[in-house]
């Protein structure tokens, strides 16, 4: 059983930057890909970004545009999102997961393990 953390949420002014961090406990991960996925207030989870099991394969939500990078570091059992630019649309929870599988989902219903998320807010 993979258990998942995720910390960096918090108040944020458009514009700003800010990094989230999903730290894995358990089985390894680096068989794993890895996702995240948000969720504002009245929507439906929408898919983020992931990032293959190897770190050398990384795929963006629409809306991304260039403003957000996914990464990992195996070793230290990590993920990362670093997200520039940020808007007031960005604000949701932001949850991390994991897929037993390798190769890269964008679809939440491939993931089996999941974080309790962290929030992040967006004022402007």
């Amino acid at each position: 059983q993979v258990a998942l953390v995720e910390s960096g949420g918090g108040l944020v002014q458009a514009g700003d930057s800010m990094r989230l961090s999903c730290v894995a406990s358990g089985p390894t991960i680096s068989n794993y890909a890895m996702g995240w996925f948000r969720q504002a207030p009245g929507k439906e989870r929408e898919y983020v970004a992931a990032i293959n099991a190897y770190g050398d394969t990384t795929y963006y939500g629409g809306f991304v545009r260039g403003r957000f990078t996914i990464s990992r570091d195996n070793n230290k059992m990590t993920v990362y999102l670093e997200m520039n630019n940020l808007e007031l649309e960005d604000s949701a929870v932001y949850y991390c997961a994991a897929d037993r599988r390798w190769s890269i989902s964008t679809t939440a219903a491939d993931y089996v393990y999941w974080g309790q998320g962290t929030q992040v807010t967006v004022s402007n």
